[in-house]
């Protein structure tokens, strides 16, 4: 049986569904921009967390997995159809993130969050030798027939499978691992959890999501190049996000991503050669202000609430 707070969040998803689904047909340009932005992160965030949230592996290598869904977009959008340049993404996306996760996750701490953050900077090396040698051009031009309505749409549904997926784990024996793999590895190890499978399985289902998403977007830039695909600013954004809001419960991405996309919209408006800059105080600011992000303010406040509540009538029945 589902508890009240489990019911509350499957309406507000079907609530969301709805407004992004109608939003089209009230919004212009801008909006839509803002609505792509909004459902890239959310969904970029929520993966990320799928993984990194439980388990405390900070992955940088969310824009590894993106730019190849992007690419595979660029290169084969042409070619063959949508749907199958989509699946290919995901294929590739999972691939890798199964054979880079079999031979690197047995590192924790600062060695994995190094290691992320040059396996992104490798792949984007190695297409842009691809492109340079081979191609004959550093980037591709991406004239597809897909408008922005249908990328919101789309995104959407990605953002509803993404969050379904999150609930299901969080419910289920992997889920209930990766929480102990969190708490403490060796503890999980010794109590017969396979750790190994399922760090690499969920770390390769993110990374399937997120390539997923790049290759969505491709069509909005119509010219791609590996510093666009592979922009490294990816990564710590949807890091900061996913801390902002809280990357141990499945609706704190979400809540990170609100205030940041309108933040970083402002910022890169109003200063574009300061962003990176002003990225890395935010990213501080977080840090130190709200380690375990909005979620967990509101969780610390519920608990203390409830303290309250059951010492109230003890004092009032010692008196």
């Amino acid at each position: 049986m589902m508890a009240r707070s489990e019911i509350a969040g499957a309406l507000l998803l079907c609530a969301g569904i709805a407004f992004f689904a109608l939003l089209p047909g009230y919004v212009g340009g801008y909006g839509l921009s803002m609505a792509i932005n909004f459902l890239m992160f959310a969904i970029l965030a929520t993966a990320w967390a799928l993984f990194s949230g439980p388990t405390g592996y900070v992955s940088l290598a969310t824009v590894a997995f993106f730019g190849i869904g992007a690419y595979s977009m660029a290169v084969l959008g042409e070619t063959l159809p949508w749907a199958a340049v989509i699946a290919i993404s995901a294929t590739i996306a999972f691939v890798i993130a199964l054979l880079v996760g079999l031979s690197t996750l047995r590192l924790r701490g600062v060695y994995f969050v190094i290691f992320s953050f040059g396996l992104a900077e490798l792949i984007r090396q190695l297409v842009n030798w691809y492109e340079s040698t081979h191609a004959g051009s550093v980037g591709r031009y991406v004239f597809l027939d897909i408008s922005q309505q249908q990328i919101v749409w789309q995104l959407t549904a990605v953002l509803a499978l993404v969050l379904i997926v999150g609930w299901l784990i969080g419910r289920s024996r992997v889920g209930f691992a990766l929480r102990m793999i969190g708490d403490d590895e060796t503890v999980a190890l010794h109590c017969g959890i396979n750790i190994t499978l399922i760090k690499v399985m969920v770390f390769a289902l993110s990374a399937t999501f997120m390539a997923v998403v790049g290759a969505i977007l491709a069509p909005r830039w119509t010219y791609l190049d590996p510093s666009i695909a592979f922009n490294p600013n990816i990564s710590f954004q949807v890091l900061i996000m996913a801390l902002l809001g809280g990357a141990r419960r499945l609706y704190g991405p979400i809540l990170g991503v609100i205030p940041m996309v309108l933040l970083f919209e402002y910022l890169s408006a109003n200063f574009p050669h300061l962003f990176s800059v002003l990225l890395g105080i935010t990213f501080l600011a977080i840090v130190y202000l709200v380690p375990n992000g909005v979620a967990g303010l509101y969780d610390t406040y519920r608990r203390k609430w409830r303290e309250r509540g059951v010492a109230q009538p003890a004092r009032e029945g010692s008196a």
